[in-house]
């Protein structure tokens, strides 16, 4: 007699929880660690990562961060950009465009008003060209931010971009909701085709600073 899919189902769950008396089995977890790069090479890792993910890179030190933050901005025509509060207000001291400090009383649906945003960030992979977002961070803010407006505009430090991924997560709060960005938000569900922007920003501009 064919067994019902509900009996199946049963007997899947008694066999495992037949299992259950059994010791746990110990997995080794013996992932490489202390991985490292000069300087140029760790920038021109994920540099290429990001280029080939489709972000755009800028780089130049600190002290330039404003001036590139604001010729961003005004090549994708932005006026008006959001920005978490504890973002170093001297980042937008070029730009001539209307800043709104978010808050949590401002609803999602609303930042989709914004030209971009402009956020730093916790740490970055150069191996994968990932981006960390720390959402308890007060210079990144809140996920909505990041993941609602067109445009995302975030800071990296070169100091903060580990060689790879074991290093990047060592220097992570597990217990802080995390965002974790490898180029724009794209697509391929339908019928293999790329489609940018679905699930969160469709530009991404990265600007690194080289000294910090």
């Amino acid at each position: 007699m064919t067994a019902t899919a509900r009996e199946t189902v049963l007997r899947r769950v008694r066999d495992a929880l037949a299992l259950s008396d059994h010791p746990e089995v110990e997995v080794p977890r013996a992932y490489r660690t202390g991985r490292s790069l000069p300087d140029e090479e760790r920038l021109a890792l994920f540099t290429d990562r990001l280029v080939d993910y489709r972000a755009r890179v800028h780089t130049g030190p600190s002290d330039r961060t404003a001036a590139l933050i604001a010729e961003v901005l005004q090549e994708h025509g932005a006026q008006r950009v959001g920005v978490p509060t504890g973002l170093d207000p001297a980042w937008l001291t070029a730009f001539d465009g209307e800043v709104l400090t978010d808050s949590p009383d401002i609803p999602a649906p609303a930042l989709d008003a914004l030209d971009g945003v402009v956020t730093s960030s916790a740490v970055s992979c150069a191996e994968t060209g990932t981006i960390f977002l720390d959402g308890g961070a007060a210079d990144q803010g809140r996920r909505a931010l990041t993941l609602v407006p067109d445009l995302h505009v975030c800071v990296v430090d070169l100091s903060s971009v580990e060689a790879g991924v074991p290093e990047a997560v060592a220097r992570l709060r597990p217990t802080r909701p995390l965002t974790l960005i490898s180029g724009p938000s794209a697509t391929s569900d339908i019928e293999l085709e790329r489609v940018e922007g679905v699930h969160g920003p469709r530009t991404l501009e990265v600007v690194i600073r080289t000294d910090a």
